[in-house]
């Protein structure tokens, strides 16, 4: 196995060291797109199945909507077509002739989506209307890395149109709300919120509230979304209803979404210099058995126990790999499984075969202990748990460790540049001050706080009186 780059030497080269080592995913033959190995797919299944049962549990239904959109479709609001254009891919061609209309390959479903809802919505009756698709779309990015930023990636999208403002809002909230937990309690990542500034905001959105992750390198990085999209994309696509007064309203709309992006917030976010750690409820492989022998007895012996172990630890409802391999050493193996970071690793030898013990090694603090055999049913249900907890309280130590406050650019620039993480300050200014901040420090509001300032503070950039709090970051 070749040598992981340190993470403290060279982040980016560690990241793709890392996906690559863990067998993750693989670069494919289309420049920008990857193959997701099925290590990695298992991952991104386990977010799957955990925030489908999310969804489903909100009253939302999943449906499938085509990959293809007729340009003339996403022409409709000015705002979505100028933010989307520059990443479409087009299809021109198709059968061997030339199309009468091209069509784009899927972007974003807003477009595609709300032609189907103006026939769907009638009546008041038919509200709201809770729609999630689980689907591949292609944005033609000029720079990528897998998993964080790719031309086809895959995601779940959440469409849904209401009666009233305040009903779409509250889904905009319950949408962000559901993303926070899953983050902690999957995921073991906590996140900031609040909402987008104008320059970040969605394409066609009134507004854009976010889920902020920290990187271990300082970075921000954006892992989900939730917009209010009001009535922009109703009138565009004539989605109408009649009210209980018999008037007719243009419905009020929201979607929302997290993508394969998310199994990249977990290396840059849960990574150390050994590789990759997976919180245990994400894990695909939550304990790895490892046996370690010199003699053909004492393998028939050890391969015995462990194979009962397997049964006894399945049954408790554990994910557990038995590592039987006997063309690579215990070492090597021990190194392929940190890498991969698989929350326990079980170690046994002749002399813990002899003591009915076993040697525990935990993923996460890097602590090795005996155990008793016969613990091991009712322990390592526990020390998942425990270690599930360790990491979000890792992961929350370093979030707030890595907040910091600025009263100008230049202080703000410098806390960027030698420390990372996010630098809270006042502001009142406009996209274009925006701009000015992003040229002179590469960092962009990564969200405006919920909380206003207690006493007003002068902005950061503009000297104005404001009581807006905004948070700024370099991000992925």
């Amino acid at each position: 196995m070749s040598k992981l780059t340190p993470q403290s030497q060279d982040f980016p080269k560690w990241y793709q060291d890392v996906v690559q080592m863990a067998d993750l995913a693989e670069h494919s033959q289309v420049k920008g797109c990857m193959v997701i190995k099925p290590y990695g797919y298992a991952i991104w299944e386990n977010i799957q199945k955990d925030l489908d049962a999310r969804i489903k549990a909100a009253g939302v239904q999943n449906a499938y909507f085509p990959l293809f959109i007729p340009q003339s479709f996403l022409t409709r609001e000015a705002n979505h077509v100028e933010g989307f254009a520059p990443e479409c891919a087009t299809v021109t061609h198709g059968g061997g002739k030339e199309l009468a209309e091209p069509l784009v390959v899927r972007p974003t479903s807003e477009t595609i989506i709300y032609d189907t809802y103006s026939r769907w919505v009638q009546s008041y009756r038919d509200l709201p209307l809770l729609i999630n698709q689980w689907a591949n779309v292609v944005r033609w990015e000029m720079r990528t890395r897998p998993f964080l930023r790719t031309t086809e990636f895959l995601w779940q999208e959440g469409h849904t149109a209401h009666a009233s403002k305040e009903e779409a809002e509250t889904e905009v909230k319950r949408a962000l709300d559901m993303y926070v937990d899953m983050d902690r309690e999957l995921l073991a990542l906590p996140v900031l919120t609040g909402k987008k500034s104008e320059k970040e905001t969605f394409a066609g959105a009134d507004y854009t509230c976010t889920t902020e992750a920290l990187a271990r390198d300082g970075k921000a990085i954006q892992a989900g979304t939730s917009h209010l999209l009001g009535q922009t994309f109703a009138k565009a696509f004539d989605i109408k209803f009649q009210d209980e007064k018999g008037e007719v309203q243009h419905v009020w709309q929201t979607s929302w979404g997290v993508s394969t992006r998310m199994v990249g917030t977990i290396i840059v976010c849960h990574g150390d210099e050994k590789g990759l750690r997976l919180p245990p409820r994400v894990a695909p492989i939550q304990v790895v058995l490892v046996p370690i022998f010199k003699t053909d007895e004492d393998k028939i012996r050890i391969t015995q126990e462990l194979g009962d172990l397997v049964q006894t630890l399945e049954a408790h409802g554990v994910r557990v790999k038995f590592d039987e391999r006997d063309n690579l050493s215990p070492g090597w193996k021990f190194n392929e499984w940190e890498i991969k970071g698989v929350p326990i690793r079980i170690e046994m030898g002749p002399r813990d075969l002899e003591k009915s013990e076993v040697v525990v090694a935990r993923r996460d603090t890097s602590e090795k202990n005996s155990m008793p055999m016969a613990d091991l049913a009712s322990a390592i249900p526990d020390l998942l748990e425990e270690i599930q907890a360790n990491m979000l309280k890792q992961a929350e130590e370093f979030l707030n460790s890595s907040i910091h406050e600025a009263d100008s650019v230049e202080e703000m620039k410098k806390i960027l540049d030698e420390k990372g993480g996010f630098v809270k300050a006042a502001w009142a200014g406009s996209s274009d001050d925006e701009k000015i901040i992003q040229d002179k420090t590469k960092a962009t509001i990564r969200i405006i706080s919920d909380e206003p300032l207690s006493k007003k503070g002068t902005c950061i950039l503009t000297g104005k009186e404001t009581d807006q709090l905004v948070y700024f970051a370099k991000a992925y």
